[in-house]
C-alpha cells in the first residue's frame, strides 16, 4: 500500500480543486467570456404572487421599469386571464404594444439573453419548472447572472432572486418554447440591434395603434 503523506495529500486536492475550476470557466461560451463577470439590475421590480400568476407579474416588472405605473393586478383582464394561458405570450406581446413598447425577440441561445442584460435590459422569459411527472411552464424576468459561478438571476412570482444554472435554466428555457423578449420604449435600441428585426417590431408596433411610437422607433434605428 502506497502512504500518501497528509502535505501530499492537501497538495493534491489543491490541485483537483483548481483543475476543476479551470473546468467549469473553460465550459463557459466564449460570448458569455467576453461579458462581464457580475450583472444585477436592481432596477427591476418585482412582484410577489402566487405562481399562476407569473406571467402579469413578470409583464408588470418589465412595464414598471419602463416606467409604466401598474400593478399584475390590473393586467389580468386585458390578458383574459383566467382562460387564456395557452395565448399568454401572444397577448403578453399584443398589451405591451398597447403601452407603446417595443417587442423584440431574441435568439434562442443564452449568450444572447445574458448579453442584453449587460447592456441594461432585463428579459421577459419563460421556462419549465417542477418534477418530471408534473410541470408547467413559469413566466419570469431575467435580471442578472454570475459568470463565474454560472448562474442566472431571475425574478419570479415567489422570489426577488431566483438563482439558477446555466444548464438548468437552458434546459428549462428551451423546454418552454425558448421564449425571450426585450420590452423596450422606442428610442431604446438593444445591444447589437438587428436591424430587419427591429423594423419588424416597429411595424407591428404600428399595426397596434401605436403610430407615433413606431415613427420613433424607425428614426432612432436611422440614427443609430
Amino acid at each position: 500500500m502506497v502512504r500518501v503523506f497528509p502535505g501530499f495529500r492537501a497538495a493534491l486536492l489543491a490541485s483537483a480543486c483548481v483543475l476543476g475550476l479551470v473546468g467549469c470557466t473553460g465550459s463557459v461560451q466564449p460570448q458569455i467570456q467576453r461579458l462581464p463577470e457580475r450583472v444585477e439590475l436592481n432596477s427591476v421590480p418585482f412582484f410577489s404572487g402566487e405562481m399562476y400568476q407569473s406571467g402579469p407579474g413578470a409583464l408588470a416588472g418589465m412595464l414598471s421599469q419602463q416606467g409604466i405605473v401598474i400593478t399584475p393586478g390590473l393586467l389580468d383582464k386585458p390578458l383574459h386571464l383566467p382562460g387564456a394561458e395557452a395565448q399568454l405570450p401572444q397577448n403578453m406581446q399584443k398589451l405591451a404594444r398597447e403601452y407603446g413598447m417595443v417587442v423584440y425577440p431574441l435568439d434562442d441561445n443564452l449568450p444572447a439573453l445574458l448579453a442584453q442584460v449587460a447592456a441594461g435590459y432585463p428579459v421577459m422569459v419563460r421556462f419549465t419548472e417542477g418534477s418530471a411527472f408534473w410541470a408547467q411552464p413559469r413566466y419570469a424576468v431575467l435580471a442578472g447572472y454570475n459568470r463565474d459561478k454560472q448562474t442566472v438571476l431571475l425574478r419570479g412570482a415567489k422570489s426577488r432572486r431566483q438563482l439558477m444554472e446555466f444548464g438548468a435554466f437552458e434546459s428549462a428555457w428551451k423546454d418552454a418554447g425558448s421564449f425571450a423578449v426585450l420590452i423596450q420604449a422606442p428610442n431604446q435600441l438593444p445591444a447589437a440591434v438587428d436591424r430587419q428585426r427591429w423594423l419588424k417590431a416597429a411595424d407591428e408596433l404600428a399595426q397596434a395603434g401605436q403610430e407615433q411610437a413606431a415613427a420613433r422607433a424607425t428614426k432612432a434605428l436611422d440614427g443609430h
